[in-house]
């Protein structure tokens, strides 16, 4: 719900939220501990506003407070939220020529996500070289957002989830048709990620939409964490082939698009 700090900003703009950010903008290299007096001076509030903001902030894990000294410095929440970003830009860079070269050798649009929630954000995209005729999705770009549920990165990505996460994450999909053969049920969908956690790919069969196909595989870390995933979509108007015939021609390029990826990483294991 809006305040009317928030609407006197105008439409769509927090106040609150600004105000929020500025405070943390304050934490620097040279000034990583600060009181409330000092936070309230850098960023132009009273000082009870200040400890308002940062009150919130602590008890989301923003910011944390020193018991001896009651000052504040950045909590692990800013930290995992820098790291994020970090490794969104890094990987990105890292996976632009294996993505495009895969597009090019296969002849079918490429692309990259990461797992944001119940959703999968797409960090790239890139379409082939090769006249092939393949409908590329202009609706999808760098940012799109796509359920996890019925996509094959998606289900990539929540196979690689803890079981406590992984539940959470159900809890919010409202598994919604979107295609002909969309998996609607929760206990089917599980049963979908268990195969993915033993083939080490995900498949895609006019889930999302129809006659779309997609396969996708993990991308992982140095520890071997899989932080994103890479597929290839293949539309029924440019190749009507059975999807096991699909899968077996792409999933060796795109397994190996993947290992690239993550070698790149720093991963030295073998991804199946």
């Amino acid at each position: 719900m809006s305040t009317s700090t928030d609407r006197a900003a105008g439409d769509g703009f927090s106040r609150s939220l600004e105000r929020g950010l500025l405070i943390l903008s304050v934490f620097t290299e040279d000034r990583p501990v600060l009181g409330i007096a000092d936070l309230a001076r850098a960023a132009g509030l009273t000082k009870s506003t200040a400890h308002r903001y940062v009150a919130t902030l602590a008890r989301l894990g923003y910011v944390v407070q020193d018991p001896g000294t009651r000052k504040y410095s950045l909590g692990p929440r800013v930290i995992d939220l820098g790291f994020a970003a970090l490794n969104s830009l890094e990987i990105t860079r890292i996976a632009a020529q294996p993505l495009q070269a895969l597009s090019d050798e296969t002849g079918y649009p490429a692309s990259m996500a990461v797992l944001d929630g119940a959703d999968v954000v797409y960090l790239d995209r890139r379409r082939s070289r090769r006249a092939t005729g393949f409908p590329m999705d202009s609706a999808l770009h760098v940012g799109s957002r796509l359920p996890a549920y019925c996509t094959s990165m998606g289900k990539v990505l929540l196979a690689a989830r803890e079981p406590e996460q992984l539940a959470g994450l159900l809890d919010r999909s409202e598994f919604t048709r979107r295609g002909p053969k969309t998996i609607t049920s929760r206990e089917q969908l599980l049963a979908a990620l268990d195969r993915v956690r033993i083939g080490g790919i995900a498949v895609n069969d006019e889930e999302l939409a129809a006659g779309l196909r997609s396969v996708a595989a993990p991308v992982r870390d140095r520890s071997g964490a899989v932080v994103a995933a890479v597929n290839l979509a293949v539309h029924l108007t440019t190749w009507n082939a059975p999807v096991e015939t699909v899968v077996a021609r792409l999933e060796g390029p795109l397994r190996a698009t993947a290992n690239e990826i993550s070698a790149r990483l720093g991963w030295r294991g073998e991804q199946r």
